[in-house]
């Protein structure tokens, strides 16, 4: 007897739309459908870290679309850190990468005034919307979800030293749209609505966008430092952020004692 694939798809499965309200009748494209098919099945313990996932070509076969529809769902799913392409051996689900305990999590204000030096926060935006094929696998939820999304410019006296894009699960923060975060940072008021129960950073040194170089100040042939942080309280993920900072204006350190 062969094994039912954890993405087995059945005859009463249709696209989940993408939205409420006036949205209702919008169809999920179909490298979306795959894309939470593999979400949900990694959230539901089906896939598991190291599991690997269908290939391209199985996925083609299982959900009748083109290579370039399966191609798309698995390299965003990556994109998102969720999945991890090897070279020759096909893709897996990422291996969580917990290393809360090498990197303080500390609030960006608090640390700019233990220098010496003023914070301030310039919000660029910080609104409710609903997970769509590209967000919903940052938090793993599935379409339609209600999340926030802000934007925050971190300001250290006169130069902007972080920029933070935050994914917040609705229903953890149900006010979180309604905060003003130029008087308490994201950090702040989910610490204390959500306390921190696991905590995965990744960190990328990139080149930036034009919109990123604007927003930092920074010249033109400067690199930024990228830190994904995931956080989970009570069993769920709650919070997805992205904090860039300027290459050449941030370093980051940490410190922790070898066992014996």
């Amino acid at each position: 007897m062969t094994s039912r694939s954890p993405l087995a798809v059945s005859d009463s499965d249709h696209p989940a739309s993408t939205a409420e309200g006036n949205d209702d009748e919008a169809i999920a494209p179909r490298y979306a459908v795959i894309k939470q098919r593999i979400a949900d099945a990694i959230k539901d313990g089906s896939l598991k870290p190291g599991d690997r996932v269908p290939s391209e070509s199985e996925l083609v076969q299982q959900f009748d679309v083109s290579r370039m529809t399966a191609n798309r769902a698995l390299r965003e799913l990556q994109t998102a850190g969720v999945l991890v392409r090897r070279a020759g051996s096909g893709t897996f689900v990422a291996e969580p990468k917990p290393i809360g305990q090498l990197i303080e999590i500390r609030n960006i204000a608090d640390e700019v005034r233990a220098r010496g030096h003023v914070y301030r926060a310039r919000v660029i935006q910080n609104r409710a919307e609903r997970a769509n094929s590209d967000t919903a696998p940052l938090i793993e939820a599935r379409l339609g979800t209600k999340l926030f999304h802000s934007i925050i410019v971190h300001h250290e006296d006169e130069f902007p030293i972080q920029i933070e894009e935050r994914f917040v699960l609705g229903s953890i923060a149900p006010d979180y749209d309604k905060l003003d975060f130029t008087q308490l940072t994201p950090n702040e008021y989910l610490s204390r609505i959500a306390p921190l129960e696991r905590v995965e950073h990744r960190v990328n040194a990139m080149m930036p966008d034009e919109r990123t170089r604007t927003m930092l100040g920074l010249a033109y042939s400067e690199p930024v430092l990228r830190m994904t942080r995931r956080t989970w309280s009570a069993g769920r993920l709650v919070s997805h952020a992205w904090l860039t900072h300027p290459g050449k204006r941030f370093e980051l350190t940490a410190a922790f004692s070898v066992d014996d």
